[in-house]
């Protein structure tokens, strides 16, 4: 029983941390609404470290309100780097519980997007703004402007990994991690080149995430969607690793950007080990994780109809939001 149930939980774990930027179905024109009808978790308020009262995001929280409940922590961060957006030092401020540690974690970020990471930050802005000029989205520039994308590119694709929107705004990044031949992909690329790509997608998502958030008022995150059917194999330790890697800067880097993690069709043999499954998981992400069947999602023989069909793409959405509920 354990020989095969390990193989799909190694997927499991990978995937929940894996993002990829193949084409969006976004609306641009994404306007505030009074009462969003998604809501994986709701907000909660505590005490921080300093005494200041916070207020977690949730899919019923606006902006405004996050900002007017932290804003004693989103003004110091400003000392660090005036010029970084405020819904960034915003993100910053939700994701600890003190501003000691959200100063220490942003100095660290602000270092890294000023030195190691400048290159890719500066390539992800430039891609955006080129794929969003037409008014609408060309997932051309994005996809091109990839780290090592000539080789990636190749195993990356609409059939295995894709980026829709939620009515209410937010990303809904979606896996199938079976259509992903990793130990063909690993053989053209370092974990290092991997690392590279996977923290320029996370870029997009988050210029993507914080222009939604101040377009609409409404606090955008990232949904992962993660469809485990169809998985019988270990994936290659070296793709393990760069997803390993992705997924610890993931909060270090990006915090309050992910939302709730939706792991889908998890075989039958697996279900009755949910129990023993979720507590390996970083506890941020066990806040957050669903265990859930998609039938839609499942009888598709690989996501593309999610892009190329319409009526496809509406029966998943309105899948994911009935699940959510």
């Amino acid at each position: 029983m354990l020989v095969r149930i390990i193989p799909l939980f190694f997927w499991v774990r990978a995937t929940t941390a894996f993002v990829g930027h193949e084409p969006y179905s976004v609306r641009q024109d994404i306007r505030p609404r009074k009462s969003p009808k998604i809501s994986f978790h709701s907000a909660r308020q505590g005490k921080t470290g300093s005494g200041q009262t916070q207020l977690y995001a949730s899919k019923n929280a606006d902006v405004k309100s996050l900002l007017a409940a932290n804003r004693a922590c989103v003004d110091s961060l400003a000392s660090i780097s005036a010029d970084a957006p405020e819904l960034t030092r915003l993100r910053f401020a939700l994701a600890f519980p003190s501003q000691a540690e959200a100063k220490r974690a942003f100095k660290e970020s602000v270092a890294y997007r000023a030195g190691p990471g400048r290159r890719m930050v500066e390539s992800a802005a430039k891609a955006v703004k080129e794929s969003t000029a037409g008014g609408g989205w060309d997932n051309g520039p994005v996809r091109d402007a990839a780290p090592h994308a000539a080789a990636i590119n190749q195993y990356i694709t609409p059939k295995n990994i894709l980026t829709l929107s939620t009515a209410e705004g937010d990303i809904l990044y979606v896996i199938r991690a079976s259509a992903i031949n990793d130990r063909a992909l690993m053989n053209r690329v370092s974990v290092k080149q991997m690392g590279d790509f996977f923290l320029y997608v996370k870029e997009v998502h988050n210029i993507i995430a914080n222009e939604r958030s101040e377009k609409s008022g409404r606090f955008c995150e990232v949904i992962f969607a993660n469809d485990i059917s169809g998985v019988r194999a270990i994936p290659d330790p070296r793709f393990s690793q760069a997803l390993t890697a992705s997924s610890q800067q993931y909060e270090k880097l990006y915090p309050s950007l992910a939302g709730p993690t939706m792991i889908l069709n998890l075989p039958f043999v697996l279900q009755a080990f949910i129990g023993l499954i979720k507590p390996l998981f970083p506890k941020t992400v066990q806040d957050r994780l669903m265990f859930e069947s998609a039938p839609v999602l499942a009888r598709l023989r690989d996501l593309t109809p999610l892009t190329t069909n319409m009526n496809s793409r509406r029966s998943f959405l309105a899948e994911v939001k009935r699940l959510s509920r």
